[in-house]
């Protein structure tokens, strides 16, 4: 639509209703955009944004999303994103505990993971506030020498802070965690977001992660999976029959999996580099498609328990 969002910082003593007028916000604008180009306002507001927290986010039988959770900085996309990001932690879990499928438990886990989300959104949000509005004299000679320093040589510019994009927390510290017990490289560690890499299925290119959709879902790494022996076949499929089922997905160089299993080709190898899979390798995904275990072999016992624990049955 071509209409642009403009914010401009305001001192404190500011007044709200001089500052709205169009004769205080046009020169405004003119002097940023350096030229005379033609524009209208569509809408001019005065606001003063917060940066807190609750101390839960589950209380009883109401539970707090969003900005009814947290509040942070425009700086950096944290606000609408980590709402996103609550939903997304929160739907599955209720979704368990409503089924019966999981104790009511699992809901104080939503408030631990997001609670600790926040506080990692309020601290960069915090950060980028105090570059652009220093809050002493010090914090503004170091701002701006900063900024003379990033026109010139490029390892200044990565010290501009103008709001760090949001992104993704790891839960590395969350108690629906299954601890490796095998070594891994990388950063796809239990807890850890999950990377998206390029697929091709039956039904064209893809992306991993809308492949991994909403559910429970084991990532298992063979580089031909037409060559996928009949016992493995069986065990895999055998993780959908439980209350809390689990979908197989292989992921392979080339090939076609038996009948009744998806099979995921990893195109460009991002699948295998970026989770450091070798042959038999397998990575437990979460409904919010965050890695809840990873092993090096394939033992449907340790599945099954890990789903337990990520689902507080265990």
């Amino acid at each position: 639509d071509n209409v642009w969002r403009i914010d401009f910082q305001l001192g404190w003593q500011a007044d709200p209703e001089e500052e709205k007028k169009p004769e205080n916000v046009i020169p405004r604008i003119k002097a940023m955009l350096g030229d005379e180009r033609e524009f209208d306002l569509e809408w001019v507001s005065v606001y003063t944004f917060q940066c807190r927290r609750m101390n839960s986010f589950n209380h009883g039988r109401v539970l707090f999303v969003g900005d009814a959770a947290h509040q942070v900085s425009p700086f950096g996309a944290r606000g609408a994103n980590s709402g996103i990001q609550d939903a997304d932690n929160l739907a599955w879990k209720l979704k368990l505990v409503m089924d019966g499928k999981a104790p009511a438990e699992l809901l104080d886990t939503y408030s631990d993971e997001r609670v600790f989300a926040a506080d990692e959104n309020l601290m960069n949000s915090t950060r980028s506030t105090d570059f652009i509005t220093p809050k002493s004299a010090v914090s503004k000679t170091f701002r701006n020498a900063v900024l003379g320093l990033a026109e010139h040589y490029p390892f200044a510019r990565a010290l501009v802070n103008s709001g760090r994009l949001s992104v993704p927390s790891f839960y590395t510290e969350s108690r629906l965690n299954t601890p490796d017990s095998d070594e891994f490289a990388g950063d796809m560690v239990p807890g850890a977001a999950m990377d998206d890499a390029p697929i091709e299925t039956a039904g064209g290119e893809r992306w991993l992660l809308a492949a991994l959709g909403n559910g429970f879902k084991l990532v298992h790494y063979v580089p031909d999976a037409s060559a996928l022996d009949a016992a493995t076949t069986q065990a895999l499929a055998a993780l959908a029959d439980a209350p809390i089922a689990v979908e197989a997905l292989v992921v392979a160089e080339r090939g076609t999996a038996p009948a009744g299993l998806k099979t995921l080709i990893d195109t460009k190898g991002r699948i295998r580099e970026r989770y450091d899979l070798s042959p038999g390798a397998s990575i437990l995904a979460r409904p919010d498609q965050h890695v809840a275990a990873r092993w090096r072999a394939l033992d449907v016992a340790k599945v099954r328990a890990a789903v337990a624990k990520a689902s507080c049955n265990a």
